[in-house]
């Protein structure tokens, strides 16, 4: 194979790794772009094509993510991932760790590590790589990087929900969700909703959001239960669809363009938390996004009109 060739056969792996280090969609397909140009403008063959390439993509991304990280301090609002709605590399050797490893949640947790820990982490804990590649793509010895991924790994335990669902049993809980959801059946959604529920929106300051999270059963059936039938009388519509490898949902106008994504934490057979993207800088790589601010305008003449 040519270079082109062998280079988008390892383009799943390459994003996967950005991705999971930078938590952006548009950034880390830049990355990968860069890498690419590197690969492409090198003379000298490497060893192992695979190991410059994801060697030369997290060093990318490590750079990438110093920056950004000065920019979501700044971020108004909470921040979340950028919605990946499939993951293109697959390996069923590390389903687990590769599943788990994309959720919202992992990602926020991942948020709290130093771009090395985190490299270190993504490239060892959730794609196996042997301790001499995690080095030379992060530029320490492996005996730094042996520490480095210690302290990743006590970060990341302490964050964790100490039951997880499996995943027939958020599957089952989040089709029972969405049907509640679509009817505006509030009861249904206290039965389903976690009693320290929480509902939280990225909106970045470019779309309507709560003024705070949302926060407790009876809050958050309520909300939901009014303000998802109200959206569908001005024709916005949802489909169930993973997210992050979770449940979750895309609405969308009338026109077909994305609204929001909604995706949902399961635990203890309850749903533990909702986030909702909101920012349209978020959701370009969706398809054609719309215009939230019109749509929560006519949602709002509507209510105004039926009182």
């Amino acid at each position: 194979m040519n270079k082109a060739e062998v280079f988008e056969e390892l383009r799943p792996l390459l994003f996967s790794i950005a991705y999971r280090i930078l938590g952006s969609v548009s950034e880390a397909e830049d990355a990968v772009q860069e890498t690419w140009l590197r690969f492409d403008g090198s003379t000298t063959p490497p060893t192992s094509v695979k190991g410059f390439l994801s060697v030369t993509v997290t060093r990318i991304s490590i750079d990438v993510l110093r920056s950004a990280r000065v920019r979501r301090e700044a971020y108004v609002g909470p921040w979340f991932p950028e919605p990946l709605l499939e993951d293109p590399y697959q390996d069923p050797a590390r389903s687990a760790e590769l599943a788990d490893s994309v959720s919202m949640a992992a990602l926020l947790l991942l948020e709290r590590l130093s771009p090395l820990e985190r490299s270190v982490f993504v490239l060892r804990e959730v794609f196996g790589f042997e301790f001499d590649d995690v080095a030379a793509a992060v530029g320490r010895s492996q005996a730094a990087c042996r520490q480095l991924l210690v302290r990743a790994r006590q970060h990341m335990k302490a964050g964790r929900p100490r039951f997880e669902a499996d995943s027939k049993e958020r599957q089952e809980l989040a089709a029972r969700f969405f049907d509640a959801l679509r009817e505006g059946d509030v009861a249904g959604l206290q039965d389903l909703l976690a009693a320290d529920v929480q509902m939280v929106g990225d909106s970045g300051g470019k779309a309507p959001r709560f003024a705070r999270p949302i926060a407790g059963t009876e809050n958050v059936a309520r909300l939901l239960g009014s303000l998802v039938p109200l959206l569908g009388r001005v024709d916005v519509t949802f489909e169930p669809h993973e997210v992050n490898g979770q449940p979750g949902a895309v609405f969308r106008d009338r026109d077909g363009k994305v609204l929001t994504t909604l995706v949902v934490d399961v635990l203890d057979n309850q749903i533990q938390t909702i986030r909702a993207v909101v920012n349209p800088d978020k959701l370009g790589h969706l398809g054609p996004v719309a215009d939230a601010w019109a749509i929560d305008g006519a949602a709002k003449r509507m209510r105004r009109r039926t009182r």
